[in-house]
């Protein structure tokens, strides 16, 4: 994270560490801005809340890592290292532009492949919920992630 500057957890980073709960503060506070641009640019739909943005279609890794975050689902973390060192979600540019892929990651032995179902399905619906379009596949390893995109109604042409 840049000094004075927020950035959603992707589960790339490190576990944060933000005292009394002043992360969760953050995050509520990054939300409701993301809320606002939804309200002052989705002028053209009966409910402005129910569907990306423009800005979050743009900077989709960043918009889904945010709507997780203040879902309070816990995101992954790695270690000065390299390694994971927390379990929870990973979201990373999806294998097409525009989109994002999630995954349920953990420290070796931890116990997030048997997770990943049920994590990812509370994802989905997070997501589900503030309009993005979510899809539960297996990848390699027989290891599940989401696809996440826009709605077609909304996605750039």
């Amino acid at each position: 994270m840049t000094a004075g500057a927020f950035d959603a957890a992707t589960g790339d980073g490190p576990a944060a560490d933000a005292p009394d709960g002043r992360r969760a503060a953050e995050v509520r506070v990054a939300f409701e801005g993301l809320m606002q641009i939804r309200r002052l640019t989705n002028t053209g739909t009966d409910d402005p809340l129910a569907v990306p943005a423009a800005w979050e279609i743009n900077q989709v890794v960043r918009s889904v890592a945010l709507t997780l975050e203040a879902a309070g689902i816990a995101p992954s973390a790695v270690d000065a290292a390299g390694a994971r060192s927390a379990t929870g979600y990973r979201v990373g540019a999806g294998e097409r532009p525009g989109t994002a892929r999630v995954e349920w990651l953990g420290p070796p032995g931890g116990g997030a492949a048997q997770e990943e179902q049920e994590a990812l399905t509370r994802c989905a619906a997070e997501l589900g919920r503030l309009g993005w379009t979510a899809l539960l596949y297996r990848g390699p390893r027989r290891r599940r992630f989401l696809e996440v995109e826009p709605p077609a109604a909304v996605r750039p042409r």
